[in-house]
């Protein structure tokens, strides 16, 4: 702000130097002192002290400027820490977070090798198969309503038995997997093979519906027909898909193809249907309730008419004492007029006494 004030001074001081060293080299000493080198020497220090002064002003101004710029950076810094604090924070939260689902993404990664281990093994696939057949079934029936490993036809053992009510009767549901020949007909490279994979599939197929027909269809002990479960919702659609021959033939043999999702929906209306017939067999139940409920309702009518007739015996007999009470005010009335008449001499003492009238 002052540094055009300020060379303006330097440079009045830079003439009057020069006016001082000129008046030296050319000797001029007066022996009686100059008044306008004492003025000149004066400008000079004024000069000089104002420079001082606006020296230090400035001086003054730079250290207030540098303060408030130190401040500004400091208070730039810390705001930078904080929020760098808080960044590295949320890093350590998310860091967390992602190493949470990596582990946790190591341990599914581990389920599924050991699910691919079950599903390689044909005894653990079965059994796998058994245990979500189980499952579903204990969701959706009651107790009551099913047994596990039943035996029919005396030796044969079936995974499930519903038990229904006649018509139609129990019916059995087995597990079957085909993986094997299911795979092969997904990992098929060329035609011959995914042909072949197709025979392959379709000759499974029929086999497990030929054996739940022949052993759990028994004549008179089951329903006349059988439930073929499939716990892979993929292999189902591929039957259903690609092979609708395999379900005409199973639905000729009375072998019915169910998934995970069909199968609930079936035993869904199943349970629904029990639950009717239970209602029809307490039908009779109800029937008689309601007979009784009827008689009951005829002897309270029979109790209520005989309360009645005591009730109009009841008003009867009150109106008879009040008839009655009637007549004992009026022989009272009598009597009273009686004594209030005018007193008989002595010889209509002599009289018969006249009889009080009487009523009733």
């Amino acid at each position: 702000m002052d540094s055009p004030l300020l060379l303006a001074a330097l440079v009045i001081i830079a003439l009057l130097v020069a006016v001082l060293v000129v008046v030296l080299r050319r000797g001029e000493a007066p022996a009686v002192p100059d008044p306008r080198l004492d003025h000149l020497t004066g400008q000079i220090q004024t000069l000089a002290a104002a420079q001082a002064a606006a020296q230090a002003a400035i001086d003054q101004r730079l250290d207030q400027r540098l303060n408030q710029l130190s401040d500004r950076v400091h208070e730039r810094l810390s705001l930078s820490a904080t929020e760098a604090g808080q960044s590295l924070g949320e890093l350590k939260e998310r860091l967390a977070v992602i190493d949470a689902a990596q582990k946790n993404i190591a341990e599914l990664s581990t389920r599924m090798v050991s699910l691919q281990d079950i599903l390689s093994n044909k005894q653990a696939r079965g059994a796998f198969g058994e245990v979500q057949l189980a499952d579903i079934v204990r969701t959706v029936m009651a107790p009551i309503n099913y047994e596990f490993q039943a035996t029919l036809g005396g030796s044969n053992r079936v995974d499930c038995l519903l038990k229904l009510p006649n018509p139609p009767g129990p019916i059995g549901i087995d597990s079957k997997f085909p993986l094997e020949s299911y795979r092969a007909i997904r990992d098929a490279q060329d035609d011959v093979a995914l042909n072949q994979a197709r025979r392959d599939f379709s000759t499974a197929i029929r086999l497990h519906v030929k054996a739940i027909a022949s052993k759990y269809i028994v004549n008179g002990e089951t329903a006349d027909s059988a439930l073929m479960f499939v716990p892979s919702e993929a292999v189902y659609a591929e039957i259903h898909a690609n092979f609708p021959n395999l379900v005409e033939e199973a639905g000729r043999v009375r072998v019915w193809i169910v998934s995970p999702t069909t199968l609930m929906a079936t035993l869904t209306t199943m349970r629904a249907v029990l639950k009717d017939v239970r209602m029809r067999e307490q039908a009779h139940v109800i029937q008689a309730k309601v007979g009784e409920l009827g008689k009951d309702i005829e002897r309270l009518d029979d109790r209520v008419g005989k309360l009645q007739r005591h009730f109009d015996q009841a008003v009867d007999d009150v109106r008879q004492i009040r008839i009655s009470t009637d007549k004992v005010v009026k022989k009272a009335d009598d009597i009273e007029k009686v004594g209030l008449e005018e007193p008989v001499s002595l010889t209509e003492l002599d009289s018969p006494v006249p009889k009080i009238p009487t009523s009733g």
